[in-house]
């Protein structure tokens, strides 16, 4: 099953985020490494949110939204979790 992870950042993330950041890199790629998480990344221009795939149950992808440095430490300003269908690519499709 797959669920994408929606993120909005607060506006001056760029600057708030580097205390907190290889915490938060760290956590997705211990579940990149068990294969939970597929990719993960910013928007770019402008940098306001990030999108994340995984390949995970729902309380998986929000035991990570609960435990992220990001989320934690106020840099995330919501989130959403949408089950994702895939019909293009993927071993589902």
């Amino acid at each position: 099953m797959y669920h994408l992870l929606f993120y909005d950042y607060v506006p001056d993330i760029a600057e708030r985020r580097t205390p907190f950041r290889a915490e938060h890199l760290s956590a997705a790629n211990r579940m990149q490494a068990e294969g939970k998480l597929l990719m993960a990344g910013a928007f770019a221009d402008p940098l306001d949110g990030a999108t994340f795939v995984f390949k995970a149950t729902r309380e998986e992808v929000e035991a990570f939204v609960e435990s992220d440095p990001y989320v934690l430490n106020g840099l995330v300003t919501g989130h959403r979790i949408r089950e994702w269908t895939v019909v293009v690519g993927g071993e589902n499709a």
